[in-house]
């Protein structure tokens, strides 16, 4: 009996109860389809990073704060919203890891932005003021809704496993979005209307694969979104 494959899931950050916790979603995203998830502990050692990402079979850098904008060179804005130096830290070191090993990776949300920083791309960092556009990106429907349409790319890998979808409906909580798409990075889907990417991939790498919206939220009452998890699990078998 084959094993499954191990699949670490970065943690948020709650500064008030210094206190580390998951969004149930994306473990269970990853188990439905096969896989075992565990949550990862926050670190500061390359070494530590390395070692642990060995032991696994990919990655899941999750949603959550906004990135630091200092990473991409630029100063906070007023509009700026939480950040998270303990995330920023230790997702850069799981993040480089899982690089240098080959590792499948996937971002959702703060870790599609992530991602995007990491290989030098840039960040909007406030959408409303700095891109306009009547798209709600930050929707106020419950996070299970589906609120707006992204046009996928053909030939991408998004639009293999969704079985050639030329659009999905997305649900969408951010308020920063890719600015300067990093050179590394091609886009696989786009926001309709606005042009915004939405989703990114590596096509050097095994699975390099970054998400705006929430499958984690989503996949329950819409089974399209669960095949971002069953794209993951099966890279890492």
């Amino acid at each position: 009996m084959s094993k499954k494959p191990l699949i670490g899931v970065t943690p948020l950050y709650d500064y008030n109860l210094a206190s580390w916790w998951i969004v149930p979603g994306y473990l269970e995203g990853v188990q439905k389809q096969g896989g075992l998830a565990i949550l990862l502990p926050f670190g500061d050692s390359e070494a530590d990073a390395d070692e642990l990402v060995s032991r696994l079979d990919g990655v899941i850098i999750t949603g959550g704060p906004d990135v630091n904008p200092q990473l991409y060179g630029e100063e906070p804005i007023l509009q700026i919203g939480l950040l998270a130096a303990k995330r920023d830290v230790n997702e850069r070191l799981i993040y480089e890891a899982a690089k240098r090993q080959d590792k499948p990776v996937l971002g959702i949300c703060r870790g599609h932005q992530f991602i995007n920083v990491m290989e030098g791309g840039t960040l909007y960092q406030d959408l409303p003021t700095q891109l306009p556009t009547e798209t709600r990106h930050s929707q106020r429907k419950p996070s299970y809704v589906t609120t707006h349409f992204v046009d996928i790319i053909p030939d991408t890998p998004i639009h293999a496993w969704t079985g050639g979808l030329t659009d999905l409906e997305v649900n969408s909580f951010h308020h920063q979005a890719i600015k300067d798409l990093a050179p590394t990075l091609k886009a696989m889907a786009i926001s309709r209307g606005d042009g915004i990417v939405e989703a990114t991939y590596d096509p050097q790498r095994r699975f390099c694969v970054g998400l705006q919206w929430h499958p984690e939220l989503a996949f329950r009452d819409h089974p399209v979104h669960a095949l971002a998890f069953k794209a993951l699990v099966d890279a890492c078998r």
